[in-house]
């Protein structure tokens, strides 16, 4: 069997899941998830998490790997996703990718991490530096340990002035350095050919989805979820914490928000990833069909594009 990825993707609300379950039972496929909020155990009818009897119709993988205080980056989800595309393949099946998370998507298509390993201690020491010296002070370590420049790094966004601070010091490199020997890097999944798709609907079917979805989270334990989730501690995690959908109700059991805001601010922050989620398919995907969610067949799913109409 060729070693061929099936990569599905669209913004959230699209209806990936059920799509991807239909692909998957008709083509003898295992799913692996590309969601970022899926590793999470707990974090289920916020992240919109297939159902037991939906994952008890397909296999699927890297969902509920992970507690919430354990941390998660690309590195360790490529070498995760690597070896389960592995071993599906080497059972005869065939590989099915989806999820929206637009970061770990272009995983499958190009490099987006290095190999530079920072030790946790560094990342403590860092983020102790920020907290006691404020960002100039790093901007300006940065800038000793760069003389020829930072490029394009955003000194003003924390988290990016952050990671660059830590890879120099755990490498010992400058910046330019590590971007030129990043770019020689070969794609993760070399030896892999990715056909990719992405669903899309019309933005007022899809604004509608989100309401009928942020309403059905709601009715179906939303709040409970969250109250369960505080107690095991999601506000020591930053990326679950964040998470849309369990920020608002975080801030609505604060007291930051009355009962009957939470939904459209959960609707609202749906939306606007959503926005986030179109721009980054077009702008760091490669080239690939765009169809239309509520009028797909599985036939047309991986067919080769047909031209410019059907290309992102």
């Amino acid at each position: 069997m060729d070693r061929i990825l099936h990569v599905l993707t669209g913004p959230t609300a699209v209806g990936k899941t059920e799509w991807a379950l239909r692909w998957a039972e008709a083509h003898g496929a295992e799913i692996v998830s590309c969601d970022s909020l899926l590793f999470y155990r707990g974090m289920d009818i916020g992240t919109a998490k297939p159902t037991p009897a939906e994952r008890a119709r397909v296999p699927h993988h890297l969902i509920d790997i992970l507690d919430l205080g354990e941390t998660w980056d690309v590195a360790r989800f490529v070498a995760a996703a690597r070896a389960a595309c592995e071993e599906i393949h080497a059972r005869g099946r065939r590989v099915l990718v989806t999820g929206g998370s637009g970061f770990y998507l272009k995983a499958f298509f190009a490099p987006v991490a290095d190999e530079v390993a920072v030790p946790g201690e560094l990342r403590l020491e860092v983020a102790a530096r920020l907290a006691r010296e404020g960002q100039p002070a790093l901007v300006d370590d940065l800038r000793r340990l760069n003389p020829q420049g930072l490029g394009s790094l955003d000194v003003h966004n924390p988290r990016r002035v952050v990671r660059a601070l830590e890879r120099c010091l755990a490498s010992q490199r400058t910046l330019a350095d590590l971007a030129a020997a990043f770019a020689c890097q070969p794609a993760p999944f070399t030896g892999w050919q990715a056909q990719l798709a992405r669903l899309d609907r019309p933005r007022a079917e899809l604004d509608a989805r989100i309401d009928g979805r942020v309403q059905a989270m709601l009715a179906g334990g939303l709040v409970d979820e969250v109250r369960r989730l505080v107690a095991a501690g999601i506000e020591g995690n930053p990326r679950a914490v964040r998470a849309i959908g369990y920020r608002e109700t975080i801030a609505w059991l604060h007291g930051q928000l009355r009962k009957d805001e939470l939904a459209p601010a959960i609707a609202k922050d749906t939306r606007a990833l959503v926005r986030k989620q179109l721009t980054w398919f077009r702008t760091q995907l490669p080239p690939h069909p765009v169809l239309a969610a509520g009028s797909l067949t599985l036939e047309a799913l991986f067919l080769e594009p047909r031209g410019p109409a059907a290309q992102r």
